[in-house]
């Protein structure tokens, strides 16, 4: 080989192992300065065994429904669970709670029990135990566990001994809600590989409510609250409908899993003696207390870079591995879209089913007595369907057809709420397109006749279900007559083709509304990635504030399916205000208390609320927007009260600053008062009872006010915004049209004088 070919050689061999990603990995073994800890951490040999954890898993987390009954023709139920990566498992149990029906044969009679489809226990019907509540502790064979793992019940039931109609009603096993999962499980050591990242801080395996701890500086910018903002954010898109928490500390190293920010000029104690870093890095490390435990560290020379590090992290997630990793050149982000969240259904285009199926075989159901089939659509909030005639909806379907003509149905339900019916015939019959429009509400009820189909309701989480019922003559259904029939095995699935269409409606709804923020993170979320938001927080925040904020964004986060990259933070109200819509915690500030539209005042022990006089024609439990009096319901009355008990709120109103843009508050005074709010933010059933101005949060519950003036955000057609706004108030309708009735009469009676008067001319 010559010289040049040689050249060639190595020039080629450099282009194709230059980093063309601005994201490289590190390698760990290499005596790297900015890959290595200064933390010290202590050998897999040495590490202090951990202690055995107890974990419990109730009904509500192994199924998401409130109870279930086994009957003879709809015989199995499964439990569902998933186990963490880091965890061992070294015990495991059912208990198993029911109550069979007294009509059973003893000992023919029994339950099977199956993990994994792998056959654990028989337990027999005793006949001292029929018709009454009982219970068993099944140990599960850890042998067979896996990270998702299921738990089949089948009930095989017999009430006679010849001449058995499998589908007669005394066919029965109640399942209680007692029914629970008790593992033992041992951490396990993981190695500081950024592969699993999320995982260990976030696990989305754990079924529990995940604690994740961030540490902060003692002097925090605003930058590194965003690139913490960043973080949970990205945390709550992937967590889902799971709970996560977030604990927050100044410095100290909580004793678990944590991350850790930190820049060459502001870092906690912990990392005083760190190597400094001339770029964004992000390393993985065990905890210098307790070796099974994870440090995540987010390092920059200064805050910015933090923000680039935690970006890159959640862009680049797919290309994480090794110990450490450094960001080149900072991430580039496309502009994203109004209302283009990717957990949202696209309004802009038709969507086929198959885009909405969260896990395979969501659209396929066998049996009898098949489960219904569901599927969400979560849709913008202030999505404008008044008046609307329906949602066009072309649904393929295929299914078992019946022998012979039967009340074999498919129904299709809304929210929980009968939509349509479509029967399903015999296969020479049969056919497999339906079309139909989802019916909305509206006011445009013309026909009494139309008043037999319930209006159904559009919000921002909805569910369409499709639930097919086949109608058997399985068993004996003759007298004086014995035969046996197999059930068919009976198969049906919607067909991912189908479609449905959301667009052609304008945005548009009256504020302030705080069940769409609650829900939906609304109006926060209309940019996925939080471009207009501005989140201000007090001039010196506690850790609660800043735990605060990061739970507000990991639910937003959540509701989107992606990390608010744009979010702006700041400190104080002494800044400059951009046009965005602003989201404030702490207590209320002393410019707010001559508000007129402030409808709850909290500052420190004291509390001032303002109640409204009942208003008309108000819907709060719907999502949708109504015509509504946009003006101000009026004060009933002023109170105030003085008390040190634990009390937070959230209220909503007209930012000062911008028209028709949106203020939220989440206010309190004491950490009690923030955590109260958090797990008011983590908990559904309470944020279902968050609607109108003002939620009050105590330790009894979540109450709502509607008081001060509304405004309305969006846009429509001028001749829709007048319909609407004038839909309510008939007395002024009627008078208008008079109006314009009368308007019209003196233009045509001046015109026709005209005519005449100019016949006439032309006549003399």
């Amino acid at each position: 080989m010559n010289k040049r070919h040689f050249f060639y050689l190595t020039a080629l061999l450099a282009f194709f192992s230059a980093p063309v990603l601005a994201l490289s990995a590190l390698n760990s073994d290499a005596p790297n300065p900015v890959a290595t800890s200064a933390l010290k951490e202590t050998r897999e040999g040495d590490a202090a065994e951990s202690p055995p954890v107890s974990v419990t898993l109730p009904w509500n987390r192994l199924t998401p429904s409130s109870g279930s009954k086994l009957f003879g023709v709809h015989n199995e139920r499964s439990l569902e669970f998933t186990l963490r990566r880091d965890q061992m498992t070294t015990s495991a149990s059912l208990h198993l709670a029911f109550t069979p029906s007294p009509a059973l044969l003893p000992t023919v009679s029994h339950l099977r029990v199956y993990l994994n489809d792998e056959l654990m226990h028989v337990v027999p019907i005793q006949a001292e135990h029929v018709g009454q509540r009982q219970s068993r502790d099944l140990p599960l064979d850890t042998r067979f566990l896996a990270t998702y793992n299921r738990i089949r019940v089948e009930f095989v039931g017999h009430y006679t001994e010849i001449c058995e109609d499998p589908a007669h009603s005394s066919l029965w096993v109640d399942l209680s809600m007692d029914t629970r999962v008790e593992l033992i499980q041992h951490p396990l050591s993981m190695a500081n590989e950024l592969a699993f990242f999320p995982e260990p801080f976030l696990d989305i395996n754990d079924m529990r409510v995940q604690r994740v701890a961030m540490v902060f500086p003692g002097s925090r910018s605003p930058a590194a609250l965003e690139a913490g903002a960043i973080l949970a954010s990205y945390f709550g898109a992937q967590a889902r409908w799971r709970e996560v928490s977030f604990a927050v500390s100044y410095d100290a190293l909580p004793d678990d899993h944590a991350i850790v920010f930190a820049t060459n000029a502001a870092r906690p104690d912990i990392l005083r003696d760190y190597p400094a870093v001339d770029r964004p890095v992000v390393a993985m490390t065990a905890h210098p207390q307790n070796p099974s435990k994870k440090l995540l560290l987010i390092l920059g020379k200064d805050a910015n870079d933090l923000k680039i590090a935690v970006t890159s992290l959640a862009l680049g997630n797919p290309l994480l591995r090794g110990q450490s990793v450094q960001i080149d050149t900072p991430p580039v982000l496309a502009p994203r879209e109004p209302y283009d969240a990717p957990n949202w259904v696209p309004t802009n285009r038709p969507v086929r089913l198959s885009e909405l199926v969260e896990y395979p075989g969501q659209l396929e159901v066998q049996g009898l007595r098949p489960n219904t089939i569901r599927v969400n659509l979560n849709l913008p909030p202030d999505l404008f369907v008044w008046r609307s005639n329906g949602i066009p909806l072309n649904l393929i379907y295929r299914y078992t057809p019946p022998m012979s003509r039967d009340d074999s149905r498919l129904v299709l339900t809304l929210n929980d709420r009968f939509l349509a019916s479509y029967r399903l015939p015999p296969h020479d019959e049969r056919s497999s397109l339906a079309r139909m429009r989802l019916q909305v509400a509206g006011n445009d009820i013309t026909d009494v006749a139309k008043l037999v189909v319930p209006a159904l309701r559009l919000g921002s989480q909805n569910q369409l279900g499709m639930d097919f019922s086949f109608a058997t003559t399985v068993g004996n259904s003759e007298a004086g007559t014995c035969r046996t029939v197999l059930p068919v095995d009976t198969r049906a699935s919607i067909d991912g083709d189908s479609v449905i269409d959301f667009t052609g409606y304008e945005h548009y709804i009256e504020m302030p509304n705080l069940r769409v923020f609650a829900n939906s993170g609304f109006p926060f979320s209309r940019m996925a990635d939080l471009a207009d938001t501005l989140v201000v927080v007090p001039d010196d925040p506690n850790p609660i504030h800043i735990s605060t904020l990061l739970q507000t964004v990991a639910l937003i986060g959540a509701q989107t399916g992606y990390p608010a990259y744009r979010i702006q933070i700041v400190q104080g109200w002494n800044s400059d205000r951009a046009d965005a819509d602003i989201l404030w915690i702490g207590e209320t500030p002393d410019s707010f208390v001559d508000r007129q539209d402030t409808s709850l005042l909290l500052q420190h022990t004291s509390t001032t609320l303002k109640r409204a006089l009942r208003v008309q024609g108000r819907d709060e439990a719907s999502m949708t927007p109504h015509p509504l009096d946009a003006r101000s319901p009026g004060i009933a009355g002023t109170v105030d009260i003085r008390s040190v008990a634990p009390m937070a709120a959230i209220v909503g109103m007209e930012s000062p600053f911008q028209p028709k843009r949106s203020m939220i508050g989440l206010l309190g005074s004491t950490p009690e008062d923030f955590r109260l709010l958090q797990e008011a933010l983590r908990d559904p059933g309470k944020r279902d009872a968050m609607y109108g101005s003002v939620a009050i949060v105590r330790t009894s519950g979540v109450v709502s006010e509607v008081t001060g003036p509304h405004y309305f955000v969006g846009k429509l057609q001028w001749w829709q915004r007048l319909w609407f706004h004038l839909s309510d108030q008939p007395i002024l309708l009627a008078s208008l049209a008079a109006l314009c009735v009368l308007i019209l009469a003196a233009i045509v009676w001046m015109s026709l004088k005209w005519i005449a008067r100019r016949r006439l001319q032309e006549y003399d």
